[in-house]
This record gives C-alpha cells, sequence and structure tokens, in this order.
C-alpha cells in the first residue's frame, strides 16, 4: 500500500470524525468524537512516521470504543466510517511493518 493511499485514508478518516460536530449528537458521544478528530488531526496531514500513525489511529480506535450511537443517524453513519477507516489503516501499516 502506497503512502498516498494511507495519506488518503487518514484525510478521510479526519474528515469524518470532523463532520460530527457539525450534527446534533449526543453530549457523552460529543466528547470522545471531539477528542477522536483531535486525536485524528495530528496525522491528517504531512509525512508522519508509519509508528506515529499506527499510534494515533489506534488511540482514534480506542475513543470510538466509547461511543455506543450519537442519537443522530448522519453522525452514526460517520462514527461506523471512521471506525472502518481506522481498521483499515491499522491492518495496512502493520502489514507493512
Amino acid at each position: 500500500m502506497t503512502n498516498e493511499r494511507i495519506s488518503e485514508w487518514l484525510a478521510d478518516l479526519h474528515d469524518h470524525l470532523a463532520a460530527t460536530a457539525e450534527r446534533p449528537v449526543a453530549t457523552d458521544a460529543n466528547r470522545w468524537l471531539g477528542e477522536a478528530e483531535a486525536v485524528a488531526a495530528d496525522v491528517a496531514t504531512g509525512e508522519p512516521p508509519a509508528s506515529v500513525v499506527a499510534k494515533r489511529v489506534e488511540q482514534v480506535r480506542e475513543l470510538l470504543s466509547h461511543v455506543d450511537g450519537t442519537g443522530d443517524p448522519d453522525a452514526d453513519e460517520h462514527v461506523a466510517a471512521a471506525r472502518d477507516r481506522a481498521e483499515r489503516i491499522l491492518r495496512t501499516v502493520e502489514r507493512d511493518d
């Protein structure tokens, strides 16, 4: 997998999380999503080393594990997409190690 592809996925991950900030989500979920978005922003641009990508995306995955639902169907779709993207990134980074 190319670095360009992972960079696209990292940007997608961040974009999905940022989109939840524009939705009317439950307060509890909002706290976790905001933190996940901030962590994802750390690796959404530039060319961070694979070890940093793995660490930050693992943190995002952990934060998202606390979100059972947002109370908004559109936000729930973004959370599901972010989870999928995080898993894909981690599988690729771990495989390329």
